[in-house]
Formats: structure tokens, C-alpha cells, sequence
């Protein structure tokens, strides 16, 4: 079929060979149809046709055959649309990495240069270095003093020069060569990535450059970036203390910036900085920052309580227009964050590039692209809320915790004596206005009596654990650290009224229910809403269960990330869900400790695939976890908020005490199953393996196993029973046992049999047996059951099941016997599936 528009007229071919041209008005009307319902059945356009008279001598053949072709023009249009698109971005990222081809060349040189001229240097000192008198030793030692500056003018024209100094300091880094960057580990340039980023190398301090593309104009993006609290979540306050404009229209700002403490165990931050903002003859736009130190004829910033002084050296941003919309950004960010202030064991924290980048370098990039992405997108997502709406809530639930967690007193926090142990730090506020000023005034028509804010926390040290992936274990198996009826307590205290919320059941962990609310960041951050379905809302209803709902943000869960961050915070809800609703967030921060180790030399290379322990077949282990995680380490920090009554004070904190101890416990319980040592054959098997319970149950499996089915179970295996527990553990097929209770639960599992399910022998016991197979599986199993129990075995035909992820397991067959213990008693159903992969 051929078809042709020209001046509103359109011509559509039918089989006769002959053409029909369409009148403009039955083009308009067309268009309009078209964009109520673009592919309308049969039923449909004759309908069309009937109800729009204009279309009434036109076939229903040839109206087909126009939505035909106005569909393929559509798509056609949104294909050469996003071509191009991608061919602006390719555009845009050729010319980034060449203007980077050029700074790395220029660098190179430099480097050739300096080489040879500390290698003459070394030579000269060679030749005189013969006389080694402590004089000689003295004097060449004085070369290398650094004078003392003196304090630097601060009047209006003083801060100009400091102005325009800053601002050839950062361009010098921006695109120059004044800091020696090096890639980021693990950040590989492309037109899918976030940028190109970098990390310093023997610079002063810490450092970090990014450069990428985002679909903003220069003056909005700018707009956006000096607003940090907005986009960085460790910001505290920004106060802009005075602004002076300059002749050349750009502007001068002097700024007290406080960041929150990541962790109990360290102080806060803050800043006294000189910002400045002006336009480049290319037109491009710069907005770069200093701190202003040992100044003198102008306003200064007193130390203040509780925070320490940092520094940050010359930074800032390079804006420039990109053709065809949109804007090339070059980001520095140079810091001296005082790391003799903090324990040594955090000192890595504060004196990583990589750190740095990833706090505050890729998150401005991240928001920026996220800004873009939401005007380009549909205003409204699940549950009727716009995307800048669920941000605003993932960074109310994030400040809301840092606070919290640094408890400073101007916003009211005081501390609360000890009990005799100094393990969980208990701080109160009784403010009036804690809880967004609201009056706690709900609605649904409940009021809070509530007249003060309890938080609990502690910090503790994690040794040979992923934090990816104890945060999601954290996550899905919410029952093996949480006590649901100290968390109904807690919504109660807010009067959390019965909920109404919309929302599609996508998955089920440990008896909560996940709601997704479909907000994203570049897959980096999850908002969702968990449903903890029958547990009452008080000690006092303990008879009365309903649902509870909490508002909960996840980030972090990469485990192929390296040094990220991982968050899980969380805050009960009430029945409106409304924006600006009082939240309490409480919740987990796991930082690694070893992301702080920078590479020694700009030339080493790191080969990613080395650090991973490659089986005989080429794939990973069973721990899919680096060698070298015996080494690593990470600080968590907990902290939980309640609210109380006055009267209830003393019991509430006693309460949280003891909830914020349980739950350090658990972790440590959690932390040492999913160690990837924990189960390693380097380092022998621990407990809860390594116990004679365990080692007993193995040797009735095997017994069982060679008593039904006559042959034996495993191959080669020893005589002693902690030989015979090594061999199941490691046996090629997934072999677990399940209890002969009313409702089977799994109670043993080998590594193959964990892999299967992905789960840890933690978790094990909260997955059903009839919850890992479908419908067809469940029938089988229940009409071969009674010949498990008779016979004492049975084969089962291949099929599907599920693992406690939701993810289909393809099994070619499997095998299920009855497991005997001493006294020839039913002790168990084991389970061996064979050959299964993930479909």
C-alpha cells in the first residue's frame, strides 16, 4: 500500500488500485479518533463511522487501512525521534571524550616533563649530598618550609579577587591538569553511562570530577545545583549570608553550609564558603565555591558546636549548552573533611576520593538526570503521585533520619541517662513542632496525644559481610530481626488509623506484603510502601490484629557497586497518606569501610575479573563473592524513633533499649550466615553446620537415602560424620529437608539447595513447602505423598518451581525419601532436585 499527506490531504490505496483522498475535515476528524483509541477494532470503526457523519462515504475497509498507516507513521516518528536523540548524545560524549584525549595528553607531557626534571634534580643532589654535615642537612631542609600567607582582604574588592581567584583554580581542574585524575574503579565511560568520572591522586584532600550529559538548559541546571540540600542528602542547612553582584553581572555569595555525621561515631561538618557565579565569554555558565579561611575587613563564621571545620579547595560547576538542547556539565568537587577528628577506624571514610564521588559527584549528576526525566515522563505514577512528589518523600524519610541520627540540640534533642551500658545511645525531644509543625492532626480524624520524640541508636562494626546483601536480607526477611508488635506500638503512639491504600501485590518476605510505588533512581534507590499484614497496634489489642503500613526507602542493594552505601529507613504511615504527613523514620545505614583504599599509583590497573573465585567450570563459586572479603569491613548504624506520652517516658526508653539490642543481635546472627566464609571449605565449616546436630542429620540422609533406594547417596564419602556433612554440603543437586508438620517448612538445605532458593540457613525457615511449587507441582506432591510415607520414597516427574524471589527454577527431576532418625521414627522429608536452572 502506498500513501501520501500534502496540504492536509490525504491519500489512502485500496486492492482496486484507485486512491480515496481524504478532505481536511476527515483528516481532523481521524486524528481526533486517532488519539482516543489508536487501533479500534472492527465493531469500532464501523461505530466511527456512524457516529461521526462526516466519515459516513467512507468504507470501514479504507478506515483500517488509514489507522494502519497512521500507526506506522507514528512509530516511524518516535524511532527517528530517539535516533535522534542517541545521535545528540554521541554527538555530546565525542566531544567529551576528546576534549578528555586532549587534558590526558597534556598531562602525559607534563608528567614527561616533571620525570626529566627530577631526574637532573636527582643527579645535582647526588653530586652534592657528598657533604653530609648536619649544616647541609639543615639548610636543604628550609627549601621546602611553606610561608606563612597573610590573612587575605575580605572587603567587597578582596572578595572578588578571592572570586576571580577560585574561579581559575576550578576551570585549572575542570579541564586542565592542575589535579592528576585517574578513572573511577569500576566506571566505564559509554553513552548508557552516568558520565565520566574520576577520582584525584595525590592532591591535598579529597577529590572527585564527573563530566556527562543532562537534558536541562545551563540556567536551570544551575538553578538546581546551588540548591544542594535539594539533591544532597547529607546537607543539613545552606544559608546564603550575603550577596554582592559584580561589574561583569556575576555574583558573589558567602554561605554556611552544615553536613550531617553519616554514622554515631563521627561529628558533623560544616563550611564558611565564598561562592561564585559568573558567565565565560563561550557562554559558558560557572558557579565555583571556596572556603573562606584566614580572612580579614569582612564577616567570618565562629566555630560552632558540634561541628567540625572542613575545607573545600576550589570547586564547582562548568556549565556548557550542548546543540540541540541540553547541557555538557563538568563537576569538581575538592574537600579536606579534617579526618583526624574521627576514630581511626573511619578514616578511610574521609579520606576516599571514591567516597566523595559517590556521595556528592554522581548524585548530582543522578538528580539532575532524574529531573530531566521526570519532565520528559508521564506526570502521574502509581497511586496517583507525581514523581517530584515520591522524592520529596524519599528525601523526607532521608532527612528525617539523618536527623535522628545526629540528634543536634537546636532542633531540640537532649540526651537521656545510660543504664549502666553504654552500647545504644537514647536521645529525646519534646518539641512541639518535631513533627513538621503539623499538630499531629491527621486526616482521617485521629489526633496524636503524643508529646515527645524517643530515638534509640548505636553503631557497630561488620566484618566479612557484602552490605548489599545484608540490607537485602534486611529487607525481605523482615521477621528475623523486626518484633511487629514493638513496630504497632510505635504507629499506634501516632494513631495510625485504618488504611486504605491502592497498590498491585508484587512479592511477599517473611509476612510483609511489598507495594511498589514505582520511584526509581537509575535502579540506585527504591520507594515502596510494606504492608505487615496482622499484628495488632498495641500490647493492649494483642487480640485485635489489623495491617500495618510503612513508607520505606531502599538503596545500595547493588552488590556489584563498589564502596556504595546501602540504606534501609522505613516510617509508619497513616490512612491519608498525604504529602506532608508526620513521618518517624527509623532504619539501617551500612557504609563500607574499604571503599576508602584509593589506588596507589594512577598506572596500576585493576582487573575486576581477578578478584572474583572462578570454579573449575569457569563461573563463579558458590559465594559469588570477591576472595578477598575476608577483609571486609563496614560500620552500620541503627537508629529507631518512637513516639510517647510524657508519663510513658522512662518506659518507652527502657523499651527501646532493649528492641535496639534484640535487633543488634539478630544482625550480628544474620551478618555471620551470609559471610561468603562462613561456609568456604578454606576455612572448615562453622556453626550452625559445623554443630553434631547437624552432622547427625546428615548421616540420617544418608543412611535413608542407601535403605530406600539402595544405592548410596553420595560418592567417596568418609567415615566420620563431619566428612559426610562436607560432602552433602557441596553435592552437585539441590538437596533440602522439609518437617512433617501440618505445614511443611524447611528446615535443612546444602549450598546447591540455598542457591536454588536463594536464601540463606537463616531464613530457611520461613519458606513453606507448598510456596515453592505451582499449582501442578502442589497436586503432584500431594498424590505422591502417601507413597513417601508407605513406600519411603518417590520419584517426581520434572517441572517448575519457585524460589523465595518469585524467579521460575527449571528441575529435570527430583527424588523425595523419608529421613529416619536413630530409632527408625519419621524425622524428616528430604527433597533432591536434579539438574535445575533458573529459567
Amino acid at each position: 500500500m502506498a500513501m501520501s499527506c500534502k496540504d492536509g490531504k490525504q491519500l489512502a490505496s485500496l486492492d482496486n488500485g484507485k486512491y480515496v483522498r481524504y478532505t481536511p475535515e476527515q483528516v481532523e476528524a481521524l486524528e481526533r479518533l486517532y488519539h482516543e483509541c489508536p487501533k479500534p477494532s472492527s465493531i469500532r470503526r464501523q461505530q466511527l463511522i456512524r457516529e461521526c457523519p462526516i466519515l459516513s462515504n467512507i468504507e470501514p475497509k479504507q478506515i483500517k487501512v488509514w489507522f494502519q498507516n497512521r500507526r506506522c507513521r507514528e512509530k516511524q516518528r518516535k524511532e527517528a525521534s530517539r535516533l535522534q536523540a542517541v545521535n545528540r548524545k554521541l554527538t555530546a560524549m565525542n566531544k567529551l571524550l576528546m576534549e578528555e584525549n586532549d587534558r590526558l595528553q597534556k598531562q602525559v607531557s607534563q608528567l614527561v616533563y616533571e620525570n626529566g626534571y627530577f631526574r637532573r634534580q636527582t643527579q645535582n643532589t647526588t653530586l652534592a649530598t657528598k657533604d653530609t654535615s648536619c649544616e647541609s642537612v639543615v639548610t636543604s631542609g628550609q627549601h621546602h618550609l611553606t610561608p606563612q600567607h597573610p590573612p587575605r582582604d575580605a572587603s567587597p574588592a578582596g572578595l572578588l579577587s578571592i572570586a576571580e581567584e577560585t574561579l581559575t583554580e576550578f576551570l585549572s581542574k575542570a579541564t586542565g591538569t592542575a589535579v592528576e585524575w585517574v578513572q573511577m574503579p569500576g566506571m566505564k565511560p559509554g553513552p548508557d553511562s552516568i558520565g565520566i568520572i574520576a577520582i584525584s591522586h595525590g592532591c591535598t584532600g579529597v577529590a572527585a570530577r564527573a563530566c556527562g550529559l543532562v537534558g536541562l538548559e545551563p540556567t536551570r541546571v544551575a538553578e538546581i545545583l546551588k540548591d544542594r540540600p535539594s539533591w544532597f542528602r547529607d546537607c543539613r542547612a545552606l544559608d546564603v549570608l550575603n550577596v554582592l553582584p559584580t561589574a561583569n553581572g556575576g555574583t558573589i555569595e558567602l554561605l554556611y553550609m552544615q553536613l550531617y555525621a553519616p554514622t554515631t561515631l563521627a561529628p558533623a561538618r560544616d563550611f564558611w564558603l565564598l561562592r561564585y557565579t559568573s558567565v565565560l565569554e563561550d557562554g559558558s555558565l560557572v558557579v565555583c565555591e571556596k572556603s573562606l579561611k584566614n580572612t580579614q575587613n569582612g564577616p567570618s563564621m565562629p566555630p560552632v558546636q558540634h561541628f567540625v571545620r572542613a575545607e573545600m579547595l576550589p570547586s564547582g560547576y562548568l556549565i556548557r549548552p550542548c546543540e540541540g538542547g541540553g547541557s555538557i556539565m563538568h563537576i569538581v568537587d575538592h574537600m579536606d573533611l579534617e579526618p583526624w577528628s574521627v576514630p581511626e577506624v573511619l578514616r578511610p571514610l574521609y579520606e576516599s576520593s571514591t567516597v566523595l564521588s559517590q556521595k556528592i559527584t554522581m548524585a548530582a549528576l543522578r538528580h539532575l538526570r532524574q529531573i530531566a526525566q521526570e519532565i520528559s515522563q508521564a506526570n502521574v505514577t502509581n497511586w496517583g503521585r507525581r514523581p517530584a512528589a515520591l522524592r520529596a518523600l524519599s528525601q523526607r524519610l532521608s532527612k528525617g533520619f539523618n536527623e535522628a541520627l545526629n540528634g543536634f540540640t537546636d532542633e531540640g534533642w537532649s540526651m537521656m541517662g545510660n543504664d549502666g551500658m553504654d552500647d545504644v545511645t537514647v536521645l529525646v525531644n519534646s518539641s512541639p513542632d518535631k513533627l513538621m509543625g503539623s499538630n499531629l492532626s491527621f486526616t482521617n480524624g485521629f489526633v496524636s496525644v503524643s508529646n515527645g520524640i524517643l530515638c534509640a541508636k548505636a553503631s557497630m562494626l561488620l566484618q566479612n559481610v557484602p552490605p548489599a546483601i545484608l540490607l537485602r536480607f534486611l529487607r525481605e526477611h523482615r521477621s528475623e530481626w523486626a518484633d511487629n508488635s514493638i513496630d504497632a506500638y510505635s504507629a499506634a503512639a501516632m494513631k495510625v488509623g485504618p488504611c486504605s491504600l491502592a497498590g498491585s501485590r508484587v512479592g511477599s518476605f517473611g509476612g510483609q506484603v511489598i507495594l511498589p510505588l514505582a520511584h526509581t533512581i537509575e535502579h540506585e534507590e527504591f520507594l515502596e510502601v510494606i504492608k505487615l499484614e496482622g499484628v495488632s497496634h498495641s500490647p493492649e489489642d494483642a487480640m485485635m490484629p489489623r495491617d500495618m503500613f510503612l513508607l520505606q526507602l531502599c538503596s545500595g542493594m547493588d552488590e556489584n557497586a563498589i564502596g556504595t552505601c546501602a540504606e534501609l529507613i522505613f516510617a509508619p504511615i497513616d490512612a491519608s497518606f498525604a504529602d506532608d504527613a508526620p513521618l518517624l523514620p527509623s532504619g539501617f545505614r551500612i557504609i563500607p569501610l574499604d571503599s576508602g583504599k584509593e589506588t596507589s599509583s594512577p598506572n596500576r590497573t585493576l582487573d575486576l575479573a581477578s578478584a572474583l573465585d572462578i570454579g573449575p567450570a569457569g563461573s563463579k563459586t558458590s559465594s559469588d563473592y570477591p576472595t578477598n572479603s575476608s577483609c571486609m569491613r563496614s560500620v552500620m548504624t541503627i537508629a529507631f524513633e518512637f513516639a510517647f506520652e510524657s508519663h510513658m517516658q522512662e518506659h518507652v526508653a527502657s523499651m527501646a533499649r532493649q528492641y535496639v539490642r534484640s535487633i543488634i543481635s539478630s544482625v550480628q546472627r544474620v551478618a555471620l550466615a551470609l559471610s561468603p566464609s562462613h561456609l568456604g571449605s578454606h576455612t572448615g565449616l562453622r556453626s550452625p553446620l559445623g554443630t553434631p546436630e547437624a552432622q547427625t542429620l546428615a548421616r540420617w540422609i544418608c543412611q535413608s537415602y542407601r535403605c530406600y533406594l539402595g544405592v548410596e547417596l553420595l560418592k567417596g564419602d568418609g567415615k566420620g560424620s563431619e566428612s559426610v556433612l562436607k560432602t552433602l554440603w557441596h553435592h552437585s543437586d539441590a538437596i533440602m529437608c522439609c518437617s512433617l508438620k501440618q505445614v511443611p517448612v524447611f528446615t535443612f538445605a546444602n549450598q546447591a539447595g540455598l542457591d536454588m532458593l536463594e536464601t540463606t540457613l537463616v531464613a530457611l525457615q520461613d519458606i513453606t513447602l507448598e510456596k515453592i511449587f505451582d499449582d501442578h507441582g502442589r497436586k503432584t506432591l500431594c498424590s505422591e505423598f502417601p507413597q513417601i510415607m508407605q513406600q519411603g520414597f518417590a520419584c517426581l516427574q520434572g517441572g517448575i518451581c519457585l524460589s523465595s524471589m518469585g524467579r521460575p527454577v527449571l528441575y529435570e527431576r527430583a527424588v523425595a525419601w523419608k529421613v529416619l532418625n536413630e530409632e527408625e521414627n519419621a524425622h524428616c522429608i528430604c527433597f533432591m532436585f536434579i539438574n535445575w536452572s533458573f529459567v
